[in-house]
């Protein structure tokens, strides 16, 4: 038995018709007679007198079309709550992200999201790339946050925003007073470097050999807030997100210095597991994050 047999025994009762709750339902007038007998059968009653002039509904009919009723409302409200369901933000959202981008470009986007829905237990996990990408696939994360994004399979992968990639130094160093450097000019200088497995190192790497030039790597470092320390520390330079040294040269601790030349935009990605379904949480976060996008667009847009 079928939900839509009960939606023409009620159709049938209403028009006391069936030819019109044969129209009703799409279905020709000899499939409904079929199906008012079928229940008549199954139940061994009669649910309506079937007179040429007179149509009527037997005291059995009236007690099964109150239960059919009952039935249709039901099944509507499950639609309705589902619906609901579909458009309310609450519940679990987990973000992975890389350190960089957790401590320093994300925070804002976090504080919206909490303010605009509270009923959200939001948590947010710092990782390194790798392990950013094992929590979403695995999933222990239902978004990440990664640098230079790469295709994963079984991931999805959308951009979010990039960042500007500068040369960072103690304002003592000799480069300190340059307005802008091409990469020529850190030839031989001492450099304090990320470790070789990171996105950004990589990048760094490659950015380097295009250009022909060779740092003196002073030591390596796992992530970003080791880097600005060690480049104090050594009165070396660096390359980092313009971001990651923001809150250090409001302070005068490090200057930071624009790089010439291509590639000098690091790229950022939301990754999802491709084979889960998107939550209300979820899409509310990644709009968040994709209006970033278009707001430091924006941002660093040419004037007219």
């Amino acid at each position: 038995m079928h939900i839509e047999t009960f939606q023409i025994l009620c159709d049938l009762v209403e028009t006391t018709s069936f030819s019109e709750a044969a129209e009703r339902n799409g279905i020709t007038q000899s499939a409904v007679s079929q199906q008012i007998r079928a229940l008549e059968k199954k139940f061994g009653v009669t649910l309506v007198e079937r007179g040429r002039r007179n149509f009527s509904v037997t005291p059995e009919g009236e007690v099964f079309m109150d239960a059919a009723r009952t039935i249709l409302d039901a099944y509507a409200g499950i639609g309705r709550q589902i619906a609901v369901m579909r458009d309310l933000v609450a519940g679990k959202l987990t973000v992975a992200t890389v350190y960089s981008i957790g401590f320093h470009e994300l925070p804002p986007y976090l504080q919206k999201f909490r303010e605009m829905y509270p009923e959200v237990e939001l948590n947010v996990q710092y990782r390194r790339s790798n392990q950013v990408y094992a929590d979403v696939l695995e999933n222990r994360a239902d978004l990440g946050l990664v640098a230079y994004p790469q295709e994963k399979k079984g991931a999805e992968i959308e951009p979010a925003w990039k960042d500007r990639l500068v040369v960072i130094c103690p304002p003592g160093h000799a480069l300190a007073k340059r307005k802008s450097l091409p990469l020529k000019a850190i030839d031989g200088e001492r450099f304090i470097s990320f470790e070789p497995d990171l996105p950004t190192r990589k990048a760094i790497d490659a950015m380097f050999s295009n250009a022909g030039i060779q740092v003196k790597e002073v030591v390596e470092f796992d992530n970003i807030e080791t880097v600005k320390r060690g480049v104090v520390i050594e009165n070396a330079i660096s390359i980092v997100p313009s971001e990651s040294a923001r809150a250090e040269v409001e302070s005068g601790a490090l200057v930071q210095i624009p790089v010439e030349g291509k590639f000098v935009w690091r790229p950022l990605g939301i990754v999802r597991r491709r084979a889960k379904a998107i939550t209300p949480a979820m899409r509310e976060m990644i709009t968040i994050l994709k209006e970033a996008q278009k707001e430091r667009a924006l941002a660093t847009s040419p004037p007219l």
